[in-house]
């Protein structure tokens, strides 16, 4: 049976003109133009994924979100939030409150299409089996889970992909492009969602503890996971 997507925004014609491109691909689409229908169409319908815009009458997108994702029977259901302001708070707060991912708008409909496909690819666990494990980090891919000196980390879908894709190039850096390209599929789009979840990211790697894990700016060419031994001043 076809994946059924909820697109829940105010903007008609954007709504129309997703939900053709989803049909075409294959989707089955259910829509809501203000939060509260959106929420009550969550709970109903059981969609597979929800575009969230969050700017919406009657109820907000972060509202709405935040209410999904507390409830047990709605709380594993992808979100993708768009929004149409510019701040990297919006995305933050939202990715705080539990969505899988954000886009800004305008957004590329190629880019929306490759994230819906990524997300629905992640919830149905087509990954292998396997683990990775480099010092006191492990991932298991099979679980979809993160351990950090045996203590579970706490992070989003997107965020696992994205350190399972590091921890498997450890020591090496990765452009944005390149994982870009890697996660969703595509190139040449807006890259400053990968900044905003390597923040989120880095932030969770921070235990405190020695030897540190640490997501590493190369200025000009990307991001590299690695270890870092504690420095004492002699």
């Amino acid at each position: 049976m076809a994946e059924k997507i909820l697109i829940a925004d105010d903007e008609e014609s954007l709504v129309e003109f997703i939900g053709r491109a989803l049909k075409k691909h294959g989707y089955r689409v259910i829509t809501a133009h203000d939060g509260d229908n959106a929420l009550f169409l969550v709970g109903e319908e059981l969609p597979d994924l929800v575009i969230l815009d969050l700017m919406m009458p009657l109820m907000d997108g972060w509202e709405v979100c935040r209410r999904a994702k507390s409830d047990p029977a709605t709380k594993d259901i992808p979100i993708i939030m768009l929004t149409a302001r510019s701040s990297a708070e919006d995305a933050v707060q939202g990715l705080d409150l539990g969505a899988d991912d954000y886009m800004r708008k305008p957004f590329s409909l190629d880019e929306l299409l490759a994230r819906v496909r990524a997300l629905l690819r992640r919830k149905k666990g087509e990954e292998t089996g396997r683990t990775i494990e480099d010092g006191d980090l492990k991932i298991d891919r099979e679980e979809r889970e993160a351990f950090l000196r045996g203590v579970p980390i706490d992070i989003s879908p997107m965020e696992f992909e994205i350190l399972e894709l590091m921890a498997g190039r450890i020591g090496r850096t990765l452009s944005r492009e390149e994982i870009l390209k890697k996660i969703w599929g595509i190139s040449g789009e807006d890259t400053r969602t990968i900044d905003v979840h390597i923040s989120r990211l880095r932030k969770k790697l921070d235990d405190g503890k020695s030897p540190h894990l640490l997501i590493q700016t190369s200025r000009g060419r990307g991001y590299r996971l690695s270890w870092e031994e504690e420095q004492f001043d002699v």
